[in-house]
């Protein structure tokens, strides 16, 4: 646009999209829908690029990810922060290079439907845990968005520093959750009566001696 490139999510490469240009603000559309909205840069020959755009190719691709402009871009905008650094040295230390990289990409999948502030905050205590996986962070941020009463849905419009000491180091897995809040077994216990009357007739009808009938 006008010599400068903006950023589209990957899965609009070869469409032709339409573009509106603000004075201070560009907005581009894809069927009416906006699909990316900029600061529009007042430069020639820069580039403006989300780093959210090109994450479904960085996991397929995670050997690009750490070189990346956008990934730059995002740190030097606040959204890309030390608390995710830090996650990410201790996911690849754990995991590998590769895998490690592809368990940040997911941790920042979380970010299109998770409030900003929150998984932060839940990345903070995952990593104070040990706990390096999308599940255990996705689950740390709800956590504390239900504690602080926000919606972990809601966008935050701009990312603050995680107060410290924010949550404790223990993070609740996300089996363990699942199993903790399933409904009560109102099931009556089952009976073995009808073993006891297989076990009689395979001995002729005899009654079972104590501690046979198990």
């Amino acid at each position: 646009m006008r010599s400068n490139r903006y950023s589209v999510p990957v899965r609009l490469i070869g469409r032709t999209l339409r573009v509106l240009a603000h004075a201070s603000e560009l907005v581009v559309f894809d069927d009416g829908r906006e699909v990316a909205r900029h600061e529009r840069l007042s430069t020639q020959d820069g580039s403006r690029l989300v780093l959210d755009h090109y994450l479904e190719a960085l996991i397929r691709k995670p050997g690009a990810f750490p070189g990346s402009t956008a990934l730059e871009q995002a740190r030097s905008a606040g959204r890309f922060t030390p608390v995710h650094d830090a996650w990410w040295d201790a996911a690849r230390a754990a995991h590998g290079d590769k895998d490690g990289t592809k368990a940040l990409i997911e941790v920042l999948l979380l970010a299109r439907h998770m409030n900003h502030e929150c998984l932060v905050a839940g990345l903070a205590v995952a990593l104070r845990a040990g706990a390096l996986t999308a599940d255990a962070v996705a689950l740390e941020a709800r956590k504390i968005a239900d504690s602080d009463g926000t919606d972990p849905s809601a966008p935050a419009p701009s990312p603050k520093p995680v107060p410290a000491g924010r949550g404790r180091a223990t993070v609740t897995f996300l089996d363990e959750w699942r199993l903790s809040h399933l409904p009560p077994d109102t099931r009556p216990l089952p009976s073995v009566a009808v073993y006891d009357q297989l076990l009689r007739k395979r001995r002729g009808g005899s009654t079972p001696s104590e501690g046979e009938a198990t």
